[in-house]
């Protein structure tokens, strides 16, 4: 022997006539603190804050790139920076 029963209902309409509890405010609340999270993850991953985050002692305004670039010309340079006074030191096989 062979019983078919079919129910016509609504998902809603099941879990009260089963008695499973109502999960959708939980369920919207999660989802929204997801979402936030999401969002908030997105700002970090902007090319600003990645070039922050990878490298923070690079220079982050122009001011800051001219002065490190005006170190390194010192630090690099044979007199301090300062342009050497006169000929140039003669190499060898110079006369």
């Amino acid at each position: 022997m062979k019983i078919n029963v079919e129910v016509d209902c609504t998902p809603e309409e099941a879990r009260q006539f089963l008695g499973l509890p109502d999960l959708r405010p939980m369920q919207d609340a999660v989802m929204a603190r997801i979402q936030q999270q999401m969002l908030d993850g997105v700002d970090a991953l902007s090319p600003e804050a990645l070039l922050r985050t990878w490298m923070p002692l690079a220079p982050q305004t122009p001011d800051q790139l001219r002065d490190t670039m005006t170190g390194l010309f010192r630090m690099f340079s044979p007199m301090g920076g300062t342009p050497p006074k006169g000929p140039g030191p003669k190499g060898p096989g110079q006369s």
